[in-house]
């Protein structure tokens, strides 16, 4: 089966409003022509209006970083699915290693949110991912079981069709350090086996799993090439339109 390529990028607590808008700004002519690829920028809450605006009438999608599970309530410092949906977003990123690392994300914090994506129509974006130690250990397969059995638990087959995965290698995010193609789309089949366990061998082929570990151009259609990789969450080279632009095109050369 086919799968369209999502490349979405985390801009992580970079760019102010005016920086955001002229980011997209450079972006805009740049991806103009990769229509083949699901293009996605998640800036931060403050900066979500200004790029929303700055996108409209391109081929470029807005996620957020987070989501409450609640609509509204006594949670400072969270957003509800009812305001990202009002500001124009589409996509949302749940379960960042670093909001599981310095924020206390769990499993069933995870799970919460992603319903609460799922029933405000917004694409979720799961990460999943092990610690170096993990990797060293081989405990990989273990650590990422036990994430995608608690933050997937409850979610329906046509929901879960609709959900992206994004496989994070923590030990390879802003460390420079980059699994090889061989090693991301061994662990990238063994996440597509855990969904065909968990939902069937049709919701599993449906799901886009993206790589996000220090995703670069210089190693985008590498990656991109694999059978069960299907684009990149990006960090830092989503923080330039050249940089951006050039990864996107890199990824999509690999479906050719």
């Amino acid at each position: 089966m086919s799968r369209k390529v999502i490349i979405a990028g985390n801009w992580k607590m970079n760019k102010t409003a005016s920086e955001g808008r002229k980011l997209v700004e450079e972006l805009k002519p740049l991806v103009a022509g990769c229509t083949e690829a699901e293009v996605v920028v998640c800036p931060p809450f403050t900066t979500l209006g200004a790029v929303v605006e700055a996108a409209k009438g391109s081929n470029i999608k807005v996620g957020a970083q987070n989501i409450h599970w609640e609509q509204s309530g006594a949670f400072t410092g969270e957003i509800s699915a009812d305001m990202l949906k009002e500001a124009g977003v589409e996509y949302v990123i749940i379960g960042h290693s670093e909001r599981r690392q310095y924020f206390g994300e769990t499993d069933c914090s995870v799970n919460k949110r992603l319903k609460a994506a799922l029933a405000a129509g917004l694409t979720p974006i799961v990460c999943v991912g092990e610690l170096l130690a993990d990797r060293e250990n081989g405990n990989t397969g273990k650590v990422l079981f036990t994430q995608l059995e608690g933050g997937l638990a409850g979610i329906s087959k046509e929901d879960m069709a609709k959900t992206v995965i994004a496989y994070e290698p923590v030990w390879a995010i802003g460390t420079g350090k980059t699994a090889t193609p061989e090693m991301a789309e061994e662990t990238h089949n063994y996440i597509r086996q855990q969904l065909r366990d968990m939902f069937g061998n049709e919701v599993a082929e449906k799901v886009r799993i993206q790589y996000g570990g220090s995703m670069k151009a210089e190693n985008a259609r590498e990656l991109v090439a694999q059978q069960n990789i299907d684009g990149g969450l990006i960090g830092g080279a989503a923080l330039k339109a050249d940089s951006f632009a050039s990864l996107i095109k890199n990824a999509l050369s690999a479906c050719k």
